[in-house]
């Protein structure tokens, strides 16, 4: 029986090694004369593992940048808003709760989309150490906000307000906000939601531990601003 024999692909390597450095000083000046290192075996490493210079999508250098300061978080919101082809054919309605869908995820944040029934509120609630944009992309929302009592006050709260919020405007809060929203109108609304990081809690405030309170007056001849 004929016996296979392995071939071992460093042996020619683990020679050169051996015969000391004047045959590497030789095999050097071999090498740079002839532009490329040629083992015995016809063995190298790109031989073996392939030029990644050779497949573009490794080095690519088109990919897009993603947000990280609050104006390129507000303008992301704003381009996802005008893409209705994205999110609409997505919207869905509950009567029983609050629908809502991830629409996108990135490098410390991610988007939301979220329909709301006549009637429908998110209960005061606060966003654990996420921060945030949000718009209304169709319909209109009331949104009242707290801002968490302070020592400083005697445990009053620091400011507080309701404001309706439509298409075309948004919504940055941070860290600690404490706000509702409520969909007041006769007709559903869609709003997309962006938070940073991630949203992984969402603490809920019962409605004895939120003061009355009531939308500000209307000022008329001023431009709306969210």
């Amino acid at each position: 029986m004929r016996m296979i024999r392995i071939r071992k692909r460093n042996r020619d390597r683990n020679k050169l090694a051996r015969r000391g450095p004047a045959t590497v000083t030789a095999r050097t000046a071999v090498t740079a004369r002839t532009g490329a290192a040629r083992w015995a075996d016809g063995l190298s490493d790109v031989s073996i593992a392939g030029d990644p210079l050779a497949f573009p999508h490794l080095a690519r250098t088109d990919l897009p940048d993603h947000p990280t300061t609050v104006a390129e978080y507000a303008r992301l919101v704003r381009e996802i808003a005008a893409d209705r082809a994205r999110w609409e054919p997505l919207v869905r309605y509950d009567a029983l709760t609050r629908w809502y869908a991830r629409l996108e995820t990135g490098p410390g944040y991610e988007v939301w989309l979220l329909s709301w029934l006549p009637g429908q509120s998110s209960g005061f609630h606060d966003h654990g150490e996420s921060s945030g944009v949000m718009t209304v992309v169709r319909g209109e929302l009331i949104e009242r906000s707290l801002t968490l009592p302070q020592p400083s006050a005697g445990g009053t709260p620091s400011g507080s307000g309701a404001r309706t919020l439509r298409p075309g405007g948004h919504r940055v809060f941070s860290s600690g906000y404490l706000h509702e929203v409520v969909n007041g109108a006769l007709e559903p609304a869609v709003s997309i939601h962006l938070y940073t990081p991630g949203l992984t809690e969402m603490n809920q405030y019962g409605a004895t531990t939120v003061p009355e309170q009531h939308p500000e007056p209307q000022r008329p001849a001023q431009a709306e601003t969210h």
